[in-house]
């Protein structure tokens, strides 16, 4: 009985090693393009740029979004900042959803675990999502709602990722270029790199047992019976419906939800519903905690709601659309899962991807990074905060919340 077990044990964690270093490289490419994106472009302005939700704003959060951390909780505690310096609430709603799922390393992960035509479908159907979203929002939330979720996120009560938010270790003067090359854009790329990395390492590790676990032990009779696989109609119908709500309770969000999300594409679940799974990263249980504790019971409902409709709709979408064109995938046998650890390009790439992030964490400690991790969790000053209530003093006075990097 205990050498079945621990076979078991054995094979989940085989298969979740084997998965986690077939995507090691792809996740340092990604988050090492977020750093210099992050390094060169302030969020100083990010409050005054989300004025209203209009076309325009909507474009502009979504591509602050897209430039920001990928993790799910500094998105939504970013969000509540925003708001709370006087932005858009539904443009901030916009910019949190653009930074969980048009950012870059989703990107490349994707590509390597399941194939560019999810990446495609998560950039297509990202902003198609945001858009539904905005249309939603804007046609079931009354001003007096609003007006009560603001009152709640100025009370600053704290959620997971306050201090990372709140840092911006952006490097002003100079072109783009010039300020990435730079000696302190250098410190700040490895800030950012290593910040980001603590943010959502838990996410990613918890993702890649999970996903071990159900790929090991769940028979595919189970999952072919949970999606109807063998009705083709029925199964594209409840894909998009049960994708979030396997979200939801699987606790894992960020990019940690791909390994997963390439289970449940070998188990049958249709492409729309892969698409509103990997979207639903923003309804994971514990963040619908923080939206309770940032904007109140009534509006953290609303936002479920809305948030789950908008998924699955734009779901719905992608499984339509890349149906009519014909890239829905024909084969549901993704190599990540069947991939073992040896000597071949992944494994090059590995090494050097290990190599630059020793560069990188060698810059971080040697320019003082390693105090600021004590602060990403929350603010310095406990549960409420500063005199901001939940925010960090600004080190630079005014505008967003600093936290820079010594050169």
């Amino acid at each position: 009985m205990s050498g079945g077990v621990t076979d078991a044990v054995g094979r989940a964690l085989a298969m979740a090693f084997a998965m986690g270093w077939q995507m090691l490289w792809a996740l340092v490419l990604g988050f090492l393009l977020s750093a210099v994106v992050q390094a060169v472009v302030t969020k100083d302005a990010m409050s005054r740029l989300l004025p209203d939700s209009r076309p325009r704003s909507i474009l502009i959060a979504s591509a602050l979004g897209a430039a920001s951390s990928s993790c799910s909780y500094a998105a939504a505690a970013l969000a509540r900042s925003l708001i709370r310096k006087g932005a858009d609430f539904i443009a901030a709603m916009a910019f949190q959803f653009a930074s969980t799922n048009l950012v870059v390393e989703l990107g490349i992960v994707l590509a390597v675990l399941m194939g560019r035509r999810f990446t495609l479908a998560e950039f297509v159907g990202g902003p198609i999502m945001i858009a539904l979203l905005v249309v939603l929002m804007r046609a079931t939330l009354r001003p007096r709602h609003i007006e009560a979720a603001r009152a709640q996120a100025a009370r600053g009560l704290a959620g997971r990722m306050e201090g990372h938010a709140a840092m911006d270790m952006s490097v002003a003067g100079g072109t783009w270029l010039t300020r990435a090359l730079s000696p302190r854009g250098l410190t700040a790329i490895s800030h950012v790199f290593v910040m980001d990395w603590a943010s959502v390492w838990t996410d990613i590790a918890i993702g890649l047992l999970v996903s071990g676990a159900l790929a090991a032990w769940v028979p595919h009779r189970v999952w072919t019976a949970l999606f109807l696989v063998h009705d083709p109609v029925w199964s594209k119908l409840v894909g998009p419906l049960i994708g979030p709500l396997v979200a939801v309770l699987s606790f894992v969000c960020s990019v940690g939800n791909v390994p997963l999300a390439a289970v449940l594409w070998n188990g049958g679940i249709s492409f729309g519903g892969v698409v509103a799974f990997l979207f639903a990263d923003l309804i994971v249980l514990p963040l619908l905690d923080i939206y309770r504790r940032y904007y109140g019971g009534g509006m953290a409902a609303r936002l479920a709601l809305l948030f789950y409709a908008a998924m699955a709709a734009a779901g719905y979408v992608v499984e339509v659309m890349f149906g009519a064109i014909g890239l829905v995938p024909a084969h549901r046998h993704t190599d990540v899962l069947q991939a073992a650890v040896g000597w071949n390009h992944t494994t090059v790439l590995d090494i050097l991807a290990l190599a630059a992030s020793a560069v990188l964490v060698w810059r971080f400690v040697r320019t003082g990074g390693a105090p600021m991790l004590r602060h990403m969790g929350g603010p310095a000053d406990g549960p409420a905060g500063g005199r901001n209530g939940g925010e960090p003093e600004s080190q630079s006075g005014g505008g967003h919340t600093h936290a820079r990097p010594p050169p």
